[in-house]
């Protein structure tokens, strides 16, 4: 072989590597992400040719592809739309868009996820027509209608989940909207239909559970101040606290009150066990400032806080801020100033200490079911994390109990069941609505539920809506349906 010859060989030889490596790297690296690039028109027309897989809620299927005689083959077709609207969400090529599960797992839906690839290929070799695959929900159909119901015409959410698990067994957010209006193939119908609910002022698109416009979570959060408190090893549930009428922000001029304007059961100090089952401001912000915003934030991501959780729609981080002054701290200890929370992190509050202290990743979905109905993925439980000792959560759980057998939150009672919970009552401005709050689970000594529930614009009672008697009812009914399943 001569030389030149070899030279040539030997670039040839680097060329052909070059070129293997270059498209294995595109066809088995970047593949997952270029396939999922909304921008990638082929993979969205190559989606629409197949029947999408349907999205199964206990056997129910709320989400379905009949044909069409246009360029997109198929078209989405939604049951119970409204109730189901910030689960399913919608999928439409007119758009070019698509939201909740539709978009989450639209690579199964479509058929077009890896562990599909051995029966993708089994129908190009037999000429079947090719089909997606089955999304089966944690959700539960009857759980979800007694929350949509209960909620009605509310502007809020609810979210119900399984403190063991982390499965989410209802998410309701209102005002709603119909999912088929924006999966219809008319361009005109469609784009109307989407402006109308873009410019709404009530925010139907919002999912209110898991994001939207996040609200302060009041005195729910004072949940995470009194576990960061007994983690400390500093504080029990007998430690006091001065119980004066009216508390001075540290370094202000600020002053801060009771909700009624009074001190917190009548005498010169109080403690935390009475503080949270009377539910009183003036306790919990000194009580913050006592333990300072580091102790408080580090329990509070703890159980999941400025960080955000594909379960798997992604929900907005919560938020407890860095480097607080000590009035801004204050505030927070009854969740208000800067802290922010979604209805889904406090609900992974309750469900944490109800599941021992010990904090579940959230998660919708149960199992990916092939067209031949085969298994192709399971989805398992996972730990978030430890919040709390487990002795602590059920101290926790004592004090939410009398919370609600002989505190605030009591029209969260269940005959013969101990419900453990708290409420909540969000100021927003002078002259602003509450935002209205419960989060709790049930049966205190052995739980099947969580419920978290925020209702906006005071529940269309301003400033006269208190979480107790707006929230609190609507959380009730969620629980009884799940405990009378």
């Amino acid at each position: 072989m001569t030389k030149e010859l070899r030279r040539l060989s030997i670039l040839m030889l680097i060329m052909f590597l070059a070129l293997f490596a270059s498209t294995s790297w595109i066809q088995v690296v970047q593949a997952p992400s270029l396939t999922a690039n909304p921008e990638n028109r082929r993979a969205l027309y190559d989606s629409y040719e197949v029947q999408r897989g349907a999205i199964v809620a206990q056997g129910t299927p709320i989400a379905t592809s009949v044909p069409t005689n246009d360029l997109y083959s198929w078209q989405r077709m939604y049951v119970d739309a409204d109730m189901w609207a910030p689960v399913t969400g919608y999928i439409n090529p007119v758009l070019n868009s698509a939201t909740g599960i539709e978009q989450a797992m639209n690579q199964q839906l479509s058929g077009t996820g890896g562990s599909q690839f051995l029966a993708s290929l089994d129908r190009i070799l037999t000429g079947k027509p090719p089909r997606g695959s089955n999304i089966v929900l944690s959700l539960e159909p009857d759980i979800q209608r007694v929350a949509y119901d209960a909620l009605g015409d509310l502007q809020g959410a609810v979210i119900a989940t399984e403190p063991s698990t982390g499965r989410v067994l209802a998410m309701v957010t209102s005002p709603s909207f119909d999912t088929n209006l924006l999966a219809s193939h008319d361009s005109a119908e469609v784009n109307a239909a989407y402006d109308a609910l873009e410019a709404d002022p009530r925010h139907p698109l919002y999912n209110r559970a898991i994001g939207g416009d996040l609200n302060p979570p009041a005195s729910t959060f004072k949940l995470v101040v009194t576990s960061a408190a007994f983690a400390s090893g500093e504080w029990t549930p007998e430690s006091t606290l001065p119980n004066p009428i009216r508390y001075t922000l540290p370094g202000t001029s600020t002053t801060v009150q009771n909700s009624g304007g009074s001190d917190c059961g009548g005498a010169e100090t109080v403690t935390i066990a009475d503080a949270l089952r009377l539910s009183c401001n003036i306790p919990f912000a000194e009580l913050a400032v006592e333990l300072g915003d580091d102790a408080i934030r580090e329990e509070a991501e703890k159980y999941g806080f400025n960080r955000s959780f594909s379960m798997p729609l992604e929900s907005t981080p919560s938020t407890y801020p860095r480097a607080l002054s000590d009035d801004k701290t204050a505030l927070t200890g009854f969740g208000q100033g800067d802290v922010r929370a979604t209805p889904l992190q406090m609900n992974m509050v309750s469900a944490g200490i109800a599941n021992g202290g010990l904090v579940m990743d959230p998660m919708m979905v149960d199992r990916v079911v092939g067209p031949d109905l085969s298994v192709q993925r399971t989805f398992e439980p996972t730990e978030f994390g430890r919040a709390l000792d487990e002795d602590l959560a059920a101290t926790m759980t004592r004090l939410m109990v009398a919370n609600v057998s002989s505190g605030v939150a009591s029209n969260a009672r269940i005959d013969g069941v101990d419900v453990a919970g708290k409420t909540g009552t969000a100021e927003n401005g002078k002259t602003d609505p509450y935002t209205l709050w419960f989060t709790g689970f049930a049966p205190a000594d052995d739980p099947q539920v969580a419920v978290t529930v925020v209702v906006d614009d005071g529940g269309g009672q301003g400033q006269s809506g208190f979480g107790n008697t707006i929230a609190a009812p609507i959380a009730k009914k969620v629980m009884e349906a799940v405990l009378n399943r």
